[in-house]
């Protein structure tokens, strides 16, 4: 059965309330999205390649992952460059996240790591054995994403080569692995995203079953909510709001068996820990202002802005909240 939810929709800036669903209305105020055009202040000379990887951190600056030099930058609010790693050991950028210590962390599916930087890029820890792809306590193959609670524990989604999610102490020492490829609960196809909670939950975007899992830390399986969005990441905020960007749910796959690549339609979706759908939003697909062509990540600040990391579109927008009078 299909859920009712609300369908929010914004087209280059301009956007209408849906009718009223079945499920409720929106929330207070809030008609959609629209694209700040001026952001960010890019300067020359700083290039963007496919964007991966987005995050926030705590001052509401924003890190992106890209695959170009410098792969790390940080722009502020307002679009101005903050700072960037010229100097990264990289192959194939993936997620970026932010820990709860204001720590950077970074998976590589290319060099089959997850490490941790300080914010000026000095390396910290690294997870997993560079350019050795394996399934144990100390490779990964291709590892997508990794979410760190307050207490420092870390969770990989080790996906495109194996399916299973791998938990760690603070200190990089292995506790446990579980998963496999299938669509059982507790089995995965591709995990591609995590995320964690303030309650320790964990949510995985298990994108070519197209659905989100939802586990403890010990990895007992909690629930899963099937068939809204084929997930490409998970992005938690503050008050545990979880959203998660794609496409529409689909049977096609490519010539590799993934689901929804190409992508037909770009979807962004914001649950609560119940699963519950709180807000859809679709907007264009494409490569100009304000479309998404192709999105891998989205981040979103404490102002309710979202950020879209797009592949195709080899860029990060920024989407403001457009609030009814």
């Amino acid at each position: 059965m299909r859920l009712a939810f609300p369908v929010l929709v914004a087209v280059l800036g301009c956007s209408g309330p849906a009718p009223a669903p079945q499920s409720g209305p929106p929330p207070a105020g809030l008609a959609g999205f629209r694209v700040d055009p001026s952001w960010p202040k890019r300067p020359a000379g700083i290039p963007w390649s496919d964007m991966p990887g987005v995050a926030v951190d705590r001052e509401d600056r924003v890190w992106i992952f890209t695959r170009a030099t410098p792969a790390v930058q940080v722009y502020a609010p307002t679009g101005e460059l903050v700072r960037a790693w010229n100097e990264l050991p990289h192959k194939t950028s993936h997620h970026v996240k932010i820990d709860p210590e204001g720590n950077v962390w970074l998976a590589d599916v290319g060099f089959h790591t997850v490490s941790k930087y300080t914010p000026e890029g000095k390396l910290l820890l690294r997870l997993g054995t560079p350019d050795q792809p394996g399934e144990d306590a100390t490779h990964f193959n291709k590892p997508t994403d990794m979410a760190i609670t307050p207490a420092g524990d870390v969770f990989i989604s080790d996906g495109y080569g194996n399916n299973r999610v791998v938990r760690f102490t603070k200190d990089g020492k292995f506790v446990k692995a579980w998963g496999k490829k299938g669509a059982a609960p507790g089995e995965f196809n591709l995990p591609h995203g995590i995320g964690v909670d303030s309650k320790g939950r964990l949510y995985v975007a298990d994108r070519n079953n197209s659905r989100v899992q939802v586990f403890d830390a010990d990895g007992k399986f909690l629930a899963e909510w099937r068939n809204v969005l084929v997930p490409w990441s998970i992005w938690i905020t503050p008050q545990d709001e979880i959203w998660t960007c794609g496409s529409s749910p689909t049977l096609a796959a490519n010539e590799q068996g993934m689901t929804g690549i190409p992508p037909h339609d770009q979807v962004l979706v914001k649950f609560d820990p119940s699963g519950r759908v709180l807000q859809v939003w679709s907007p264009p697909k494409g490569d100009s202002p304000g479309e998404l062509n192709w999105v891998h990540a989205v981040a979103a600040d404490s102002k309710g802005n979202l950020y879209g990391g797009d592949i195709r579109g080899k860029r990060v927008q920024k989407f403001t909240p457009i609030l009814t009078k």
